[in-house]
């Protein structure tokens, strides 16, 4: 993980003695003083372990679609990307190809340009920070195999970040539409590559990707659809969700899982 002081920390979680907390183990850097805070946000924010599922919860209850999962996958909370510039990459890199080709792209662009560090024999890194996409060329990806268009808008995405146009502190004092409307400004960031972006970095609630293929094959599924939903079905099975929007859709990803 990247702190916000911009210190590469590798840490390791796992369970405490309590079931109830989680046992966080500096791994890097070794014999040096690492703030605890900072440690505690970002595995808060990455994990959501500030948000009450409660209010989602008894939702659940008043909506047919939604009705069981709470009980189902009790606990569940939607694991975010606290990066902003991967959370608005990552959908770009998998954008019209299948997801193992984008986990494979994902995997060549982190090893080529993110931070390196060796821990234990164990190779670590971290997502590529922003100035370094921004001073390339996007020909420089076409032998990872990212397309003229992807890598086009992976730099330019990076750019904008480096600008200052895009940014955690911008995006942060933003209203849902206001930071909806600043990532579709941007080439090659549509509406669902926005609200996902929204969902696991911004953490906004009612973020919803009706264009999400996973979605609509969820809800195809729990109402036992002939065929996935129209766009018009889609908006008004979704319409009441408002605030529970975001964790919605991830429970309806869950479900299409194996159990």
């Amino acid at each position: 993980m990247l702190l916000s002081a911009g210190t590469p920390v590798v840490v390791e979680i796992g369970p405490a003695p309590k079931p109830e907390y989680l046992e966080v183990t500096v791994l890097a850097p070794v014999g040096g003083e690492v703030a605890e805070e900072p440690i505690k946000q970002f595995i808060t924010h990455w994990l959501h372990l500030d948000a009450s599922l409660q209010p989602f919860y008894d939702y659940t209850n008043t909506d047919p679609l939604l009705k069981g999962l709470a009980q189902e996958y009790h606990g569940l909370r939607l694991i975010g990307m606290p990066d902003l510039f991967e959370a608005i990459t990552w959908p770009i890199i998998g954008q019209q190809i299948n997801l193992a080709f984008a986990y494979t792209l994902r995997q060549r662009f982190i090893t080529h340009f993110g931070y390196h560090a060796v821990v234990n024999n164990t190779d670590f890194y971290l997502y590529p920070h922003p100035a370094v996409i921004a001073a390339l060329e996007p020909e420089v990806l076409a032998p990872m195999q990212f397309s003229r268009s992807k890598a086009k808008y992976l730099v330019e995405t990076a750019r904008q970040m480096a600008s200052g146009y895009l940014s955690e502190a911008v995006l942060d004092e933003m209203s849902y539409e206001a930071a909806l409307e600043r990532l579709v400004s941007i080439k090659g960031i549509g509406n669902w590559s926005a609200n996902y972006a929204l969902m696991k970095y911004r953490r906004f609630p009612q973020s919803v990707l009706l264009e999400d293929v996973g979605l609509q094959n969820a809800i195809k599924n729990r109402l036992n659809l002939e065929s996935k939903p129209s766009m018009t079905a889609l908006k008004e099975y979704t319409r009441p969700w408002k605030e529970h929007a975001a964790y919605a859709t991830f429970y309806l990803w869950r479900s299409l899982l194996p159990q």
